[in-house]
């Protein structure tokens, strides 16, 4: 889809794009569709693994539906598109809305499932579109931004703009990350040996450094800002009223934090629970961080998000 776009907080998106990939088939009933939005600097590449009939997001039951978050470089960004503004959580799951209605033919939507910030999408959609989501997956994510998350990505955006260079910028952007992201106790039992590494320093280059290299910084300083800016309040419906935008969601809700998340904490979620209608909050046992919420490398954290999800979807 293209097309010039209003925006949230002012301005045109011209020729508004939005990048998706699908998978199995959608049904005569319109009513087997799973959205799995992506994540921070991810590409459907990066999350599409989890689509697989040895995991909960089976193509061949479910219709699944990837769209690329605006800033990610394949949708609409910075890097391809002259002049980029600012844009919203809000801004794109009202994109990603149109898209389903207007490509699809879908106004109802089995399961949002998200992980970080694909889980505040998910949130978005619950609060956003009322009866016409029946289910959301908020894993490590969180309603509203906390300022403990806001204050790390603070961090991040700062060492990159101070470098010299776009890639000294990004080699640093790799490091910052690698110590929020993973937990204390992966580290001290040097679990990345497991994931093939000969050191720690091989580590921070090969797999962190590497991964942002992939990006584009201007993309990843606007997503990063978009998700400093995270609230299913901020809209002229709640007014910034976040127990009203909670209380407002009819879909089941399923919060699956990671126990040693270092920036979407458990705790956010604790506090969200009491104001969610229908919602169960399922902690992840893991030690392997955010990450445990994108278990590419982690069987026993993938098969543990399964059966929480396998669960969902038959309630």
């Amino acid at each position: 889809m293209s097309e010039n776009v209003r925006l949230q907080r002012g301005g045109t998106l011209a020729q508004a794009r939005i990048v998706y990939k699908t998978f199995g088939r959608l049904n005569a009933r319109r009513d087997n569709v799973i959205l799995y939005p992506t994540s921070y600097s991810a590409h459907h590449t990066d999350i599409e693994w989890l689509v697989s009939p040895e995991h909960a997001l089976d193509p061949n039951r479910y219709f699944i539906v990837i769209p690329n978050m605006l800033t990610n470089g394949l949708s609409s960004s910075p890097s391809n598109t002259p002049d980029f503004p600012e844009v919203t959580v809000y801004d794109n799951v009202m994109l990603q809305r149109q898209m389903m209605l207007e490509l699809f033919g879908v106004d109802r939507i089995k399961m949002v499932y998200g992980w970080s910030m694909g889980a505040q999408q998910a949130y978005h959609w619950a609060a956003l579109f009322g009866e016409s989501v029946e289910r959301i997956v908020v894993n490590c994510g969180s309603a509203k931004t906390a300022p403990h998350n806001f204050v790390f990505l603070e961090g991040v955006r700062t060492a990159v703009q101070a470098a010299r260079t776009p890639e000294e910028g990004l080699r640093a952007m790799g490091r910052i990350y690698a110590g929020w992201a993973l937990s204390q106790t992966f580290y001290r039992r040097e679990m990345w040996r497991g994931l093939g590494f000969t050191s720690l320093e091989d580590f921070l280059v090969r797999s962190w450094e590497a991964s942002f290299l992939r990006r584009d910084a201007r993309d990843l300083m606007a997503q990063l800002w978009t998700w400093q800016n995270g609230d299913i309040s901020a809209n002229d419906l709640f007014r910034g009223d976040l127990e009203m935008a909670l209380s407002s969601i009819k879909a089941k809700v399923l919060l699956m934090p990671s126990a040693t998340d270092l920036y979407f904490q458990t705790d956010d979620n604790r506090a969200e629970l009491p104001h969610l209608k229908n919602a169960k909050l399922v902690e992840i046992p893991s030690v392997w961080g955010h990450r445990a919420g994108n278990p590419l490398a982690n069987p026993e954290d993938a098969a543990f998000i399964d059966a929480q999800v396998e669960a969902l979807l038959s309630a």
